[in-house]
């Protein structure tokens, strides 16, 4: 089963633009070794588009989502990251573009349309450890409740065992 989606840039200048992803996006990554920085995005989304009647088909593209592009283009501004164009409204949502070295351009657009929100794995782990904790406890209470049961039988058997024994007491000194 397909679970996400693994992107690829090619840049004429790979490093400046791990470089770019990591300090200039900020985008938490993962180093595999030897300067190769695999990027943990949190969601993905992938749509198919027509092409333009003199665009040759078989192309595809990159795009960044945000939630505010007003606040993330002078927050990313601030960082020093070049945008070509200013941000304009293109029906599905509001669309500006910048560049990553390496000749790279990339959409960053606020969509309109509300997204599906999927399942985070960082909240089925948190689900799952909530799940853990609860049923340590139950076990706990269980626990409890079998050793307070447990030490009231014994009870019980100490009790009646010296019954028991006082019993045989009393009548082996009636026999003499």
């Amino acid at each position: 089963m397909i679970r996400g989606l693994h992107g690829l840039f090619y840049s004429s200048e790979p490093e400046a633009a791990r470089d770019f992803l990591r300090d200039k996006l900020k985008l938490p990554h993962t180093d595999v070794g030897e300067g190769w920085l695999i990027f943990d995005l949190p969601e993905a989304d992938l749509g198919v588009h027509p092409v333009d009647p003199n665009q040759p088909g078989g192309s595809h593209d990159v795009s960044f989502y945000c939630d505010d592009i007003q606040g993330t283009v002078a927050e990313l501004k601030s960082r020093g990251v070049p945008f070509a164009t200013d941000i304009a409204d293109q029906g599905y949502g509001y669309v500006t573009y910048f560049a990553i070295p390496g000749g790279l351009r990339v959409q960053l657009y606020e969509p309109k349309y509300q997204k599906r929100a999927a399942p985070s794995p960082r909240k089925s782990v948190k689900a799952a450890a909530k799940t853990a904790k609860t049923a340590k406890k139950s076990v706990k209470k269980v626990a409890k409740k079998v050793a307070e049961k447990v030490k009231r039988t014994v009870a019980k058997a100490k009790s009646t065992a010296r019954s028991a024994a006082s019993k045989r007491g009393t009548a082996a000194k009636k026999r003499r």
